[in-house]
């Protein structure tokens, strides 16, 4: 996967990527609606005989207008780039997103972004997809350039699920909140997936025989505190189940940070310093205050048993969940 900054390096996009499909949104998620949008970049572009590329913004917009309530993030941009991949992209472009970019006129966007830059020969993006100074530019506006510009564009409905409800990265922020992890897998198409480097802890799993890997989520995740079925990938691609709480551990803190420990199945040696990803299976309980170390072994026994029975059948929902969590 080749990613570029354009404002940040200066990178002048190689000529091989030039007149590509480009796929723009901020995709926060790659769930089953963005895919919609995407499958059919990658379509297109198959047909015309050239590259698809993927053109999204970071940081978040939203987070940008308003940094005192930043998103919380479904796929931070490596993440999200590694799901691009795994769907058959080569090439993403993570635009950097701030209010000055916000202030560029529609047909600047249009003009120095996607014909002098990427050249692009056809554009595909949500229906809804509003872009420039005040938003100014919008569906109708875009399919007015590609006419004067040259560029097909194609504009993609709304996604909507089994229960003809649409698709969207907020109904899978709140079923987090939730807890309901399989909901979100539902809408998502793989399992909610969170990476981060393995760092220190105080190290009392270790004697209680739990030992744990430990991991810091962004300040912003709004994951439902408590315990959850996960199977834990290491960056050499090898997987372990296993069983992780995510909380402010109240037995042994007063008041930690919000922290994701896994005590990863059948594994022995150091991760520390690793980029692991966790991904989600099932929610099994709250988080508890327990009264002694005693009830919280015998209570983590129960729950590594539990771990391990729901996670002896699962199967893949997608061949993108197969990639990602299989």
């Amino acid at each position: 996967m080749t990613v570029f900054h354009r404002n940040e390096k200066k990178e002048a996009l190689p000529t091989e990527l030039k007149g590509g499909v480009v796929a723009i949104g901020n995709f926060d998620g790659v769930h089953r609606g963005h895919r919609s949008v995407l499958g059919r970049a990658l379509a297109l572009a198959e047909e015309r005989g050239v590259p698809a590329l993927v053109l999204t913004f970071e940081p978040h917009p939203r987070t940008v207008f308003n940094p005192e309530k930043p998103v919380f993030r479904l796929t931070p941009a490596p993440l999200k780039a590694r799901l691009l991949e795994a769907m058959g992209f080569r090439s993403v472009i993570e635009y950097p997103f701030d209010r000055e970019f916000s202030g560029r006129s529609a047909e600047d966007f249009v003009r120095s972004i996607l014909v002098e830059w990427l050249g692009a020969s056809a554009v595909v993006t949500g229906f809804d997809f509003h872009f420039g100074k005040g938003r100014e530019g919008g569906p109708a506006y875009l399919m007015e350039a590609g006419r004067n510009y040259g560029f097909d564009v194609s504009l993609i409905d709304a996604f909507r699920d089994e229960n003809a409800e649409v698709v969207s990265s907020s109904r899978i922020r709140e079923d987090l909140a939730e807890g309901d992890v399989v909901a979100a897998a539902g809408l998502l198409g793989y399992r909610y997936t969170v990476e981060a480097e393995i760092i220190g802890g105080e190290k009392l799993g270790r004697t209680l025989g739990y030992p744990t890997a430990n991991m810091m989520l962004a300040p912003e995740s709004q994951l439902r505190a408590g315990i959850y079925a996960v199977r834990f990938r290491r960056p050499d691609g090898s997987l372990h189940d296993g069983v992780a709480s995510y909380g402010r551990r109240p037995t042994v803190t007063e008041n930690g940070a919000p922290l994701l420990e896994t005590f990863v199945f059948d594994f022995s040696g150091s991760l520390y310093g690793e980029v692991c990803s966790v991904s989600f299976f099932g929610y099994l309980r709250p988080e508890l205050k327990f009264d002694g170390l005693d009830p919280l072994v015998a209570q983590m026994k129960q729950d590594e048993a539990e771990a391990r029975a729901l996670l002896s059948g699962v199967q893949p929902f997608s061949e993108l969940d197969n990639r990602i969590c299989f």
